[in-house]
């Protein structure tokens, strides 16, 4: 269980001038889910592409399978499963057309390639759709039968980027059930993710890169202690008056002025929204929640956006 399926020390990509990966160690243990976090440009795609072997690396030490992928491409491909962000089906086959002929790609028999099909149609819950047009499928269907495709030649390694993607809440958890179970055989599963809750739910470690570089790495749990604390006491004021609240709360934990509320992190919520009151203090909505992933996330990465 402790044999590294990712191994990379010193790994960076450049693209002329500009260095989209500066240097960054990894290291996905065999059986585990392991996440990429980071607001776009942070170096997650290109980190992905690398681990692929569709991407030469620009420096460092790369080794995928126990492999170097700038030798041994082609089987190291052989042995991933890849679920790009954008579905790539065949809209011109139907469902299971799209499992059997990407089957057939990796060289597997007709027999084998059809039954592990009609498996996967099942694991993903659409033996009903084997015979629709990819067309006709929703949203949530089509990511499902991207997964059974990438699965087809029963991977080592499951690459995912941004696998629930636009999709509703009750597609989202089908999917996470799905993977959760592929996790449970065995399959090593990276992914990349903008959902905190998602990474919560579905990994075991995960790091968090901004501008090419790690600057977080644990689990979901050590990563909320070790940046955040237990609780957050969401308070909201009239617009414009956050400001001077903020200086009769500041002694009650970390304080983050927003134009919309205050955030008071603290290990007990519920004793900051006791004071408050006591204080005379009278917010318009009070809100305690526990300390997650989001807190952690936008602690390190910040707020503005990043085009």
């Amino acid at each position: 269980m402790t044999e590294a399926m990712i191994s990379a020390r010193g790994l960076r990509k450049a693209f002329g001038d500009f260095e989209a990966v500066k240097g960054i160690d990894v290291e996905v243990r065999r059986g585990e889910s392991f996440g990429f976090l980071g607001p776009n440009g942070a170096g997650k795609s290109s980190t992905m592409r690398m681990v692929a072997a569709v991407s030469p690396i620009s420096g460092g030490e790369l080794r995928i399978l126990g492999m170097d992928p700038a030798t041994d491409g082609p089987a190291i491909r052989g042995r991933l499963g890849v679920c790009p962000q954008e579905d790539t089906l065949d809209n011109e086959l139907n469902v299971f057309d799209n499992l059997y002929i990407y089957g057939r790609y990796f060289g597997l028999g007709k027999a084998e390639v059809r039954a592990r099909a009609e498996e996967l149609l099942e694991f993903v819950q659409l033996t009903d759709k084997r015979k629709a047009k990819v067309e006709d499928l929703s949203g949530g269907m089509k990511r499902r039968l991207t997964i059974a495709r990438s699965l087809i030649n029963s991977p080592d390694l499951l690459l995912l980027d941004e696998p629930t993607t636009g999709l509703d809440p009750q597609a989202r958890h089908v999917l996470w059930d799905r993977l959760f179970r592929l996790k449970q055989s065995g399959v090593t599963l990276v992914l990349t993710t903008h959902y905190m809750d998602e990474a919560e739910q579905l990994c075991d470690r995960l790091v968090v890169m901004d501008k090419g570089l790690i600057v977080a790495e644990g689990s979901p749990l050590e990563l909320i202690r070790e940046h955040s604390t237990r609780e957050v006491a969401e308070l909201r004021f009239p617009v414009g008056e956050n400001d001077a609240h903020a200086e009769k709360v500041a002694d009650l934990g970390r304080l983050e002025v927003l134009p919309d509320r205050i955030l008071v992190y603290s290990d007990d919520g519920e004793e900051v929204t006791a004071k408050v009151h006591e204080r005379g203090l009278q917010p318009a909505a009070v809100l305690v929640r526990r300390s997650t992933l989001e807190d952690v996330f936008l602690a390190l990465t910040g707020r503005t956006l990043v085009d």
